[in-house]
């Protein structure tokens, strides 16, 4: 029978079997095997095979002409499916494993956040081959360059996908910070993020209340930090104390939620009157706060 397939750039006459080359990378191989068996006129088609590293295709032919094929052409017949495993003597691996050559960024890259907090999105790095698909199984390591801060976790392989993740909480102290990430044998890549910096303390609840002299106030003063465009600041100590009046706060220092807040309570003193107190973080400089006791 005579052979003809065809590669992923189109046709070919391929000719008698011996001189037959299938890339292995290639999914999209076709056979068409043609000829006479019987006196009978026979063609085969097969379409996205694949040779393996030894250059030898696994097709399946009908059982009805398997009774008629010769059995040279055929050197594995199994069950009454009929697989047949036909090797082409010369047909070689001719494309070599694709190895690791880049990192891209898939998402993380350019946030903004608080100084000191968690970035909202996590880092997703992919690592890519010499045929562009994705790479498994390669470490990359990715390491804080500018502002402090940590990332989690710093090494890890990636999956199937080629990728990794991580979660980037950045430093406390820098609007500028950066990370790389590295990997054998590549050109290491960076990522960039914007850290907001802390510039106001505000009384967001509870100013200005009034209760009976030695009572708790009814509600809680809630003081808050900001940033820039009013981005909450987390992870700053507010701390407190009272100026006049006597009276109690609970605590007095606490550092910002998530929010940018935090919640005291204020137990006035037993003097009659405004009683103040005074609240600071960091260097935003203090507020004060007041209450009346009846």
């Amino acid at each position: 029978m005579g052979v003809q397939g065809s590669d992923c750039h189109g046709k070919k006459n391929l000719g008698a079997p011996t001189r037959l080359r299938l890339p292995i990378h290639c999914r999209r191989n076709r056979i068409n095997a043609s000829g006479r068996l019987a006196n009978r006129a026979v063609t085969l088609n097969y379409r996205g095979v694949t040779a393996d590293t030894q250059g030898r295709i696994l097709i399946f032919i009908p059982e009805v002409l398997m009774r008629r094929v010769r059995p040279t052409l055929l050197l594995a017949v199994l069950f009454s499916a009929v697989p047949a495993l036909m090797a082409f003597p010369g047909c070689t691996a001719t494309v070599a494993a694709p190895t690791a050559t880049r990192i891209t960024i898939v998402q993380g890259h350019l946030q903004t956040g608080a100084v000191g907090a968690l970035l909202p999105t996590s880092l997703v790095l992919r690592v890519l081959g010499t045929d562009g698909g994705p790479i498994q199984k390669i470490p990359v390591s990715l390491s804080v360059l500018a502002g402090g801060g940590t990332v989690d976790p710093a090494t890890s392989l990636s999956d199937v996908n080629g990728e990794v993740k991580a979660k980037w909480t950045l430093g406390p102290n820098s609007p500028v910070q950066t990370l790389q990430a590295t990997a054998p044998g590549i050109e290491p890549v960076t990522l960039n993020a914007l850290g907001i910096l802390p510039s106001d303390l505000v009384v967001a609840q509870g100013n200005n209340q009034a209760a009976k002299a030695s009572a708790a106030l009814p509600v809680q003063i809630v003081l808050r930090v900001t940033g820039g465009n009013n981005v909450p600041i987390p992870g700053l100590m507010v701390a407190l104390s009272i100026n006049s009046g006597g009276g109690q706060i609970s605590p007095q220092s606490a550092v910002t939620n998530a929010l940018g807040e935090v919640s005291i309570r204020w137990t006035l003193g037993p003097q009659v009157g405004t009683q103040t107190a005074t609240a600071t973080a960091g260097n935003l400089g203090s507020i004060s706060l007041s209450a009346t006791a009846n």
